[in-house]
C-alpha cells in the first residue's frame, strides 16, 4: 500500500511540474499497458529493493509517416511484453497528456547498465521517438501495485 502511494506521488508530481492534467478518457484510448506479477513472495517486512525508474520522453525524430510510426509503436509495446515475461519489468505504461513526458517503466534489473541495454532494444527508443531518463528507485521488497 506504501508503494501505491509512493508512486502516485511521483506520477502526481511529474504531471504538476508539467503543468498537464491527466484527461482519464483519453488515457483509455492510449491503450495503457500496466503489468504486474501475482506471484507470491516471501520477503520480512520492510526489506527494501532497487528498482529502476525510467521517465520516457518525446524524442527528437518524430516525423515518421503514420505506418512506420504505427510499425515502430506495435514494436514497442511487444518488446514491453517480452521485457515482462522475461521478469525486467514490473510495470510499465503511459502519460495521459500529450506533453513532454510520455510514460513510466520500472525495472526490476540488476543494475543501470543493464536497464541502459534493455532500453536499447525499444524500436522507439532506437528509432528517435523516445528517450529515456532512468532513476534507480527503492521500494519495499515483493510489493505490487494493483
Amino acid at each position: 500500500m506504501k508503494n501505491i502511494f509512493l508512486l502516485s506521488l511521483i506520477i502526481g508530481a511529474i504531471c504538476f511540474a508539467q503543468d498537464k492534467k491527466i484527461n482519464k478518457e483519453e488515457l483509455k484510448t492510449i491503450a495503457p499497458v500496466v503489468l504486474h506479477t501475482d506471484k507470491k513472495k516471501e520477503v520480512k517486512d520492510g526489506e527494501m529493493k532497487q528498482y529502476y525508474l525510467v521517465l520516457l520522453k518525446r524524442g527528437p525524430i518524430r516525423n515518421q509517416d503514420s505506418v512506420t510510426s504505427a510499425a515502430i509503436q506495435k514494436g514497442h509495446l511487444d518488446n514491453i511484453t517480452r521485457l515482462y515475461n522475461e521478469g525486467k519489468i514490473d510495470m510499465a505504461g503511459p502519460m495521459g497528456h500529450d506533453g513532454e513526458l510520455r510514460g513510466i517503466f520500472i525495472f526490476n534489473s540488476d543494475s543501470y547498465e543493464e536497464v541502459q541495454q534493455l532500453c536499447s532494444t525499444d524500436p522507439a527508443i532506437k528509432a528517435g521517438r523516445l528517450v529515456v531518463e532512468i532513476y534507480p528507485w527503492w521500494a519495499e521488497k515483493g510489493s505490487k501495485l494493483r
